[in-house]
This record gives structure tokens, C-alpha cells and sequence, in this order.
């Protein structure tokens, strides 16, 4: 998923203590599909309540939030909406690649191969509308502001950080400096010690900032440009982009052609002017509130472990660490008024 531009961006590692006071808008469905494809069993089952319904998405965001409140950041996530026409391409080649992947977890687990089980059970995740309204409601429950986009997450982030109500986005893929965030953070939602795939050894991971100012100067080309540039190579619009052509490639074509799109349009079965144009001008809403407000601690504990369950005492400690980060927030808002008067 996302372009795959990333050899070409500076990025800048920080801590997570440089984003205290942040308000910063989150791709949710990347967030959820990270949740979902990490928090799994050793045979790579996600977690699932008594009745059977997938729970990982539920924990990761209800643990991960409460960290990231007490790491004094404000996160508001942002759902997609309907995605543009011409996206199906690439949604199709997810179920398809979702399916195979699902087949071969079976297999693996018939031969009793776990490793191998949980590395096509992570391939074979898929989002689907009712956890995602499991998702809005857990957010709602705790506080959390969350925007519905009316098309793509991304791009809804994006034009909160150009209106100033967030300082930055946050995704892993780079689709947000595309559509012109200002500030992108990567790793925010995965942000912490982790196990890397098939091998025995942990790595800390910390967040990664991008400032689209700086990837722009340093390629030497404007925002135009950096979209060409994506689609050449390939984005979800586009899937694969145009044959033969690498990120490297790439940025001497449209650093060098006016219309670049002009020699390889023909070899395309998409409008590329019209993906180009959809990055440059896509569907928004101002439609939203952002407030971060004391959970419902009566009702997050109906819906975590009467409904899907949790443990009582440790949604209970998290509501108390999660308490305690918002008065912590409002304190540092109430403090930075008067220092800004």
C-alpha cells in the first residue's frame, strides 16, 4: 500500500518526547490494519472474544492511544470515506493477494509450521466496515476525536495540517506528502520495541518526521513535480506505475520533462493527468470538532469487557492513566495561553 518513493525522502528520527503537545491527525485505517496485523497469537490467529469476534484492533487502539495521550500528544483519527474509481485496480489486487495469503496461513497451520502460519496470517488481514465502526465507537467511548473523510484519510489529514487545526499526519505511507501535509510522522502507532519478521531479534523503533519542505528542497522540485513523480513509479491509482521505471529514474524524468506523462500515457489504462489532479484537488469536509474530552469510563468498560472481554482490571488502570493524560493536556493548553499572552 501507499507509493513507493520512500528511497528518495529525507526522513529525521525523533523522540517521542519532541512531539509533546502535538495535535496530530492519524490515518486510521492504517492504524487499525498495523493493529490487526501485529496483534496476533504465535499461530498468527488474531485476538477474538468468547463469541468470536476479531478483537486485536480493539486493544491495539485502546492501549496505543492511552500512550500516545500520556506521551502529551493529541492524536484525532481520520477514516476513509469512498475511495476514488480509479483505486478499484489496486483494491481488487489486495483481496486477491488477502485470499491467497489466507489459503497458504491454512496450510501452514495444517503442517504445524507457526512461524510460517503467522507470516501469511498478517498478509491475509483485512478491514472490514464493522471493525471500523467498532473502532469509532471505542474512540468515541474514550474521548478520542475521530473524522470521517469523504474520500481518502490521507488527504483529509493533509488539509487539517494546512488549516493549522493539527501540526502534522501521521501514516506509514507517504501518500500524505502527495496530497500536501505540511509535516508527516512516520511510526507513531508502531512506535516502541519490536520483533522483526521470521528472525529472533528486537529493534527500537521511534518516530520518524518528514517535512515536505525539506524532501521538495532537497530533490529539487516543487510538489507538482513530486506527484509526477509518484505516479510514474506507481501509487494505488496506478498500481505498478509505468514499467521500468524506479523512484531514481523517475525524478531525472520529471526534474527534465515538462509533461512527462505525455510519452508514457499510452502505455497506461488509467487517466494519469486525472490521478494527477485528484492528489492536487481531493474531496475534503470542514465538517469536524476536535476535542479531547474525559472518557466514558462506564461505558468503555460495557463495551471492552462486558461486550468483548477484556480484563475489568486492566481497562481500568488504562482508563486512569487515560484520565490523568487528558487533565495532564488540558493543564499544558491552559499554561501555553497565558506564556502566548
Amino acid at each position: 500500500m501507499g507509493v513507493p518513493i520512500g528511497e528518495l525522502i529525507p526522513k529525521k528520527e525523533i523522540e517521542i518526547e519532541n512531539l509533546n503537545g502535538r495535535k496530530i491527525a492519524i490515518d486510521a485505517f492504517n492504524a487499525v490494519y498495523q493493529f490487526l496485523s501485529t496483534i496476533r497469537q504465535r499461530d498468527g490467529t488474531p485476538l477474538m472474544d468468547s463469541k468470536g469476534r476479531i478483537t486485536s484492533h480493539l486493544s491495539g487502539l485502546f492501549y496505543r492511544t492511552i500512550n500516545l495521550m500520556e506521551a502529551g500528544i493529541k492524536p484525532a483519527y481520520v477514516f476513509d470515506g469512498k475511495p476514488p474509481e480509479f483505486k478499484k485496480k489496486e483494491l481488487e489486487m489486495r483481496e486477491k493477494a488477502r485470499e491467497e495469503a489466507k489459503v497458504k496461513w491454512e496450510e501452514a497451520l495444517a503442517a504445524g509450521e507457526l512461524e510460517e502460519a503467522k507470516k501469511y496470517a498478517q498478509r491475509a488481514t483485512k478491514v472490514n466496515e464493522q471493525l471500523i465502526n467498532d473502532a469509532k465507537k471505542l474512540l468515541e467511548l474514550m474521548g478520542i476525536p475521530w473524522v470521517q473523510a469523504p474520500s481518502e484519510g490521507e488527504a483529509q489529514a493533509a488539509y487539517m495540517v494546512l488549516k493549522g487545526n493539527v501540526w502534522a499526519s501521521a501514516s506509514q505511507d507517504y501518500d500524505s506528502l502527495l496530497f500536501g501535509t505540511p509535516r508527516l510522522v512516520r511510526n507513531l502507532t508502531i512506535t516502541g520495541r519490536r520483533k522483526l519478521p521470521g528472525k529472533d531479534i528486537y529493534v527500537e523503533i521511534k518516530p520518524e518526521l518528514i517535512v515536505l519542505e525539506e524532501v521538495l528542497k532537497e530533490l529539487k522540485i516543487t510538489r507538482e513535480k513530486l506527484i509526477e513523480l509518484a505516479i510514474l513509479v506507481g501509487t494505488d491509482y496506478n498500481p505498478g506505475g509505468i514499467k521500468g521505471i524506479g523512484p531514481k529514474k523517475a525524478l531525472e524524468i520529471v526534474k527534465y520533462k515538462k509533461d512527462p506523462f505525455a510519452l508514457y500515457i499510452k502505455h497506461s489504462d488509467v487517466d494519469l493527468y486525472a490521478i494527477k489532479e485528484f492528489f492536487l484537488n481531493p474531496p475534503v469536509t470542514d465538517e469536524y470538532k476536535l476535542e479531547w474530552k474525559m472518557p466514558d469510563e462506564e461505558g468503555v468498560l460495557k463495551f471492552l469487557c462486558d461486550e468483548h472481554d477484556f480484563s475489568e482490571e486492566r481497562v481500568k488502570n488504562g482508563l486512569q492513566r487515560l484520565k490523568k493524560a487528558v487533565r495532564a493536556g488540558r493543564q499544558f493548553t491552559l499554561e501555553s495561553w497565558f506564556v502566548k499572552r
